[in-house]
This record gives structure tokens, C-alpha cells and sequence, in this order.
């Protein structure tokens, strides 16, 4: 029995960002080596979108699709239980790490049932400064024709955020993963622990330190390229894509150096073979695909849906394996109780699927749905299927053969349907070819949401 548990979620993730999902460009030796000697789950959804409500569901276990009856962006619903209240009645020690903002706005009660927590200030548009403000010019980082009034405010306020940043340690990724570890040897000689470490990277604003955006672009044409929330998909211009990439690269590798930091600093404590890791985020990004950048609810695809999901056990024995078995965000909770014998009467919707890695069972989901704010997808193993959740007759076969033009022309906001298993990056656009497919997956989401 493992005895303590790390938990740590990086923001806005594509697992196809990562070597052991397959890349052989972004550098990601840290998460590739607690992959090695862990388990690698392949097939990872989330249920509801974006942040707040992703951690909803990973705090409570409870599925919270559809939003309109259960709520989105809300916090955890009186009378829930959340993972830190369960487990601090088995006495657990537990931290709550964060400089992902939205867990700590007026009216958030993310924090509860921790023994401690501690918020990093200043992600993103989080109003943590307030001048000066004529110090900062937005227009100074970013081309001409990406500019507007809402992306100079959010990073104008960004800019004040980090005036006082001096080098690689004071971003926000490594102040999070070194305060984790400091956690870690606070709180070693705890009779068990649990960390939960929460970084908004590599979410925008996509600002590495220089030495890893130079891993992937020698001039971004300025010297601080800003790319964040405000600017307008049409404004993005095809030139523009071989950089914003290479920013998000860049950030991604951030990320797993600090994680890094953190894993070897638990190893060198000696703590490895009495503590599970895990390694997952809240969604992924769109990096330019069908026109997209930015995560886009109307391409609600597995660039945005899957969620890396890496579980080192203290049990090697487990070290290099995979599985491709679906496995969805209200699943974390129940694994965790369960990989931690937390025996509980609580009513919760996901299963354990550790049951997966030892191979106590093949499969825990026939398919899973995920929703993000007007578009639900539902995926099997073979499908992927998504369309417009709110419009009249949505969940009608006629539904599709309306849309015929306007799939043709291609884009986001129109019904899409990949083939998985001939086209597993889902490229190609299939559903005016299988309606009976189409009806499949749209039964199983009239089940759900009783339209």
C-alpha cells in the first residue's frame, strides 16, 4: 500500500506535446522518465471544460455534465465532499499549491479540507498589481495586427504581474514546483501526506525564459514575444503559427523542468517508494488546426479533450506499462481512494482505473462524454463525435444533413466525426458519411442530457 500521494496538474497540456505520447520534437526528458517508471494512460478525457470546471470533477469525482443542470464555472457544491476533506478524515496531512488564480477568486472554496495552502500570485490577468502602468507597453510584444484594446489590457496586467521577475526561478511554474518541495520536506515525517500542486503553465501567457523558447526559434522578432488571451483568431495570420508554436513548446518544457525539479527532489528524500505521482492537466490548446488557436469549444477534439495521464506507483513492477483503455477526469478521485485503500461509502460517478493497470479489468468505460460550453463530444474507442449542444433539434439525425454546407466549407462550430482507428490524429472530417454512426453517438448523448 502506497502511503502518500502528488498530485500535480499543469494547466492547458497537450499530451501530444510529450515524448511518451509520441513526440520527437518538444523536449520532455522529466515527464518522459516518470512515464519510464510509471504508467502511461493513452486514452484520458475530461468530462466538463475549461478550468474550474475540470477541477470540480477532480476534486469531488462527480461528473458535472450537463453544466446546465450541475453547473460550470461554480465552486465545489455544498454538502460535497472533496478528496482533501476525505482523506484528511484518515488522518492525512495535505497541501494545496496553486498559482493556477481561478481556485482562490471571491466566492471559490477549492482550498477546503487542506492542512495548508498557498497561493502564487500574479498567472495571467490575475489582479495581483496595479501600476505603474505607463511602466508597460503591450505594443512593445506583439505584432501590429495581433493588437486590440482587450489583449493590451490582459497584458498590460501581466506585464505589471511580473515586473519584478529576475530569472528562471521567479517564473511562476518553478516558484510553484519549489514550494511544493518544500512542502514535501516539511511535511515528510507526516504519518501520510498528499500534495496537491496546481501551475496555470503552459497556459497563456505563453512567456518562457529565454533559454527555452531558443530550443525551438532563433528570433520571434522581438525580445519578449507575448501571446495570451484578447487576441482574435482572425487576426492570426498563417506566418504567425511556426511562432506561437514555438512559444507553447517552450512553456511545455518549462513545465517539465520544474516537475522535474520536484520529482528529484522527492527521490532524493527518499520518499519514492512510499508515494504515488501523478502527472495530468485540465485540457489542452489548439495550435492553428482548422484555423483554431487557443482552445475552441466548436473543434472540441482530442487537442482540447485528452488529458495526459502519467501514475508512478511505488510498485516497479508497474514501471513502462500502457494502456489504451478509456479512462475519463471523474475517475481521479476513485483511483485515488483506491490506490491509497481509503475504503468510503460515497456516492461517486467514475471508477478506479487502476483496475486497468493491473489487469483486474480490460475496460471501465464503453465511452465517455465531454463538454465544453455549448459543444459535447462523446467518444468510443473507434469514434470521436462532437456537435453544437444548445441549438433546437441538436440531437436530431436531421440535425447533421442541415449543416451539410457548412461542414464542406470545413472549420470549427459544425458537427465532426473521426474514424479512430484510420485516423487517429482526426484530421478528416467524416460525418456526413456515417450517419448510422452519427444517430450511435447521438443517442448516447439524448441518454444523458434527456433531450
Amino acid at each position: 500500500m502506497a502511503k502518500n500521494l502528488i498530485f500535480i496538474v499543469a494547466d492547458t497540456f497537450r499530451a501530444d506535446h510529450l515524448g511518451c505520447y509520441g513526440n520527437t520534437e518538444v523536449k520532455t526528458p522529466n515527464l518522459d522518465r516518470l512515464a519510464s517508471e510509471g504508467v502511461v494512460f493513452t486514452n484520458c478525457y475530461a468530462d466538463g471544460l475549461p478550468t474550474i470546471p475540470c477541477r470540480r470533477v477532480f476534486h469531488t469525482g462527480k461528473s458535472i455534465v450537463p453544466m446546465r443542470v450541475h453547473g460550470g464555472w461554480t465552486p465545489i457544491q455544498p454538502g460535497r465532499k472533496s478528496l482533501a476533506q476525505v482523506l484528511s478524515g484518515h488522518g492525512f496531512t495535505s497541501g494545496f499549491i496553486v498559482d493556477t488564480y481561478h481556485h482562490f477568486k471571491p466566492g471559490m472554496n477549492f482550498h477546503q479540507g487542506f492542512s495548508s495552502w498557498e497561493w502564487i500570485r500574479g498567472q495571467e490577468s490575475d489582479p495581483y498589481r496595479s501600476g505603474p502602468r505607463e511602466k508597460f507597453d503591450p505594443k512593445k510584444h506583439m505584432p501590429a495586427h495581433l493588437w486590440n484594446e482587450n489583449y493590451d489590457s490582459r497584458m498590460r496586467q501581466y506585464l505589471m504581474n511580473t515586473q519584478d521577475v529576475k530569472g528562471e526561478k521567479d517564473y511562476f511554474c518553478a516558484r510553484s514546483m519549489r514550494a511544493g518541495l518544500r512542502w514535501v520536506e516539511e511535511n515528510a515525517g507526516a504519518e501520510r501526506f498528499m500534495l496537491w500542486i496546481d501551475t496555470f503553465d503552459p497556459h497563456e501567457p505563453w512567456d518562457a525564459p529565454p533559454r527555452f523558447q531558443k530550443m525551438y526559434c532563433d528570433d520571434y522578432g522581438y525580445e519578449r514575444f507575448l501571446f495570451g488571451y484578447g487576441v482574435k483568431t482572425k487576426d492570426v495570420r498563417p506566418e504567425d503559427l511556426p511562432l506561437l508554436r514555438a512559444l507553447y513548446a517552450a512553456e511545455v518544457s518549462l513545465v517539465d523542468k520544474w516537475v522535474g525539479h520536484l520529482v528529484d527532489g522527492v527521490r532524493k528524500l527518499g520518499l519514492l517508494d512510499d508515494t504515488i505521482i501523478v502527472f495530468s492537466t485540465d485540457h489542452g490548446t489548439h495550435l492553428g488546426e482548422e484555423g483554431c488557436v487557443q482552445k475552441t469549444p466548436g473543434l472540441l477534439d482530442s487537442r482540447v479533450a485528452q488529458l495526459p495521464l502519467i501514475v508512478r506507483h511505488p510498485d516497479q513492477s508497474f514501471a513502462g506499462k500502457r494502456v489504451d483503455a478509456l479512462v475519463h477526469a471523474t475517475d481521479y478521485m476513485p483511483t485515488f481512494l483506491d490506490m491509497l485503500d481509503i475504503q468510503h461509502k460515497l456516492d461517486l460517478d467514475g471508477e478506479s482505473f487502476w483496475s486497468l493497470a493491473t489487469g483486474e479489468s480490460d475496460a471501465i468505460h464503453d465511452y465517455v462524454i465531454t463538454e465544453f460550453r455549448t459543444f459535447a463530444a462523446v467518444r468510443d474507442r473507434k469514434w470521436h463525435y462532437y456537435q453544437d449542444a444548445k441549438q433546437k433539434d441538436w440531437l436530431q439525425p436531421s440535425y447533421v444533413q442541415q449543416q451539410a454546407d457548412k461542414v464542406k466549407a470545413g472549420g470549427p462550430g459544425v458537427p465532426h466525426l473521426y474514424d479512430l482507428e484510420k485516423d487517429p490524429e482526426e484530421k478528416n472530417n467524416v460525418v456526413l458519411d456515417n450517419p448510422e454512426v452519427v444517430a450511435k453517438m447521438q443517442g448516447r448523448l439524448r441518454e444523458l442530457y434527456g433531450a
